[in-house]
């Protein structure tokens, strides 16, 4: 892929949006022109862009037109909205015609639309992980102490079922112990999904996060950052298995090092 000298970031909240600035100016990007969203999006990272272009979650006219005028081709969506927020839309006229449209209203049907949109502007929606691949997990341990083989056993099992609840479009993560699934994400969220199982486990169940089949990795990037890894530590999980050249791991010395005092091991799974 050339390097596009305009990119169009479409910004949530977390540290990821700040990551894809970082790397996409190392690869030669010449100017960020960003959508910002109130309530989501931190001023941190919109600080980062060369143009911010403020709005609220289902201002799709508003972001449209944005896009247009930034003279990118090129968009990245990075950082997540919360969910709440995304199925609690103010849509604009442009988002209301988008929504009656729609036979199932979730998160890969919206974005998909959206990326249609886009296309429509002459701006091509990139792969989430662009310019990201050096932050993609890698197969085996990645972080923290040596795992028994109990626990990848339980890791590989959590990873089937995984698997098997995202083709169900339930959740991507689960939370499991012993071969006994004690929680899956479904609306709540990867971080209540830990903390329900974990409540349950009562220390060193695990957790593994995965895509699901066919996955539009567009704008529905598994994420493993600083965040998750309190969250677990809070949770008293044992170990995070991701799937490997599929999650991204934001800031990993950081990720590593909060994992290795937590004693949680983080590990890579394949198919």
């Amino acid at each position: 892929m050339k390097t596009p000298e305009i990119l169009f970031l479409i910004a949530g909240n977390g540290n990821y949006p700040a990551l894809v600035i970082a790397e996409a100016r190392a690869a030669g990007v010449k100017k960020i022109a960003m959508a910002a969203f109130e309530g989501e999006t931190p001023d941190s990272t919109a600080a980062l862009a060369d143009t911010v272009h403020w709005m609220k979650v289902g201002q799709l006219g508003r972001m449209l037109d944005a896009a247009r005028k930034s003279g990118a081709t090129a968009a990245i969506m990075a950082g997540q909205i919360a969910p709440n927020n995304l199925f609690n839309l103010r849509p604009d006229l442009k988002a209301l015609v988008l929504l009656a449209q729609l036979k199932r209203r979730n998160a890969e049907t919206l974005f998909g639309e959206i990326a249609n949109q886009l296309s429509k502007v002459g701006v091509e929606l990139l792969l989430a992980t662009t310019f990201l691949d050096q932050h993609l997990a890698a197969p085996g341990l990645i972080a923290g102490p040596k795992l028994k083989p109990r626990e990848i056993e339980d890791l590989e099992f959590g990873f089937h079922i995984a698997k098997e609840s995202s083709r169900l479009d339930i959740g991507q993560t689960v939370v499991v112990k012993k071969g006994t699934v004690l929680a899956v994400e479904a609306f709540e969220g990867t971080d209540e999904c830990i903390r329900r199982g974990g409540a349950l486990g009562r220390g060193k169940a695990i957790m593994v996060k995965v895509t699901k089949p066919a996955q539009d990795m567009r704008f529905d990037v598994p994420v493993v950052g600083l965040k998750t890894i309190q969250t677990a530590t809070e949770a008293g999980l044992r170990a995070i298995g991701v799937e490997a050249g599929q999650t991204l791991l934001l800031n990993l010395p950081e990720v590593s090092a909060a994992a290795g005092r937590a004693g949680i091991s983080i590990y890579g799974l394949t198919k």
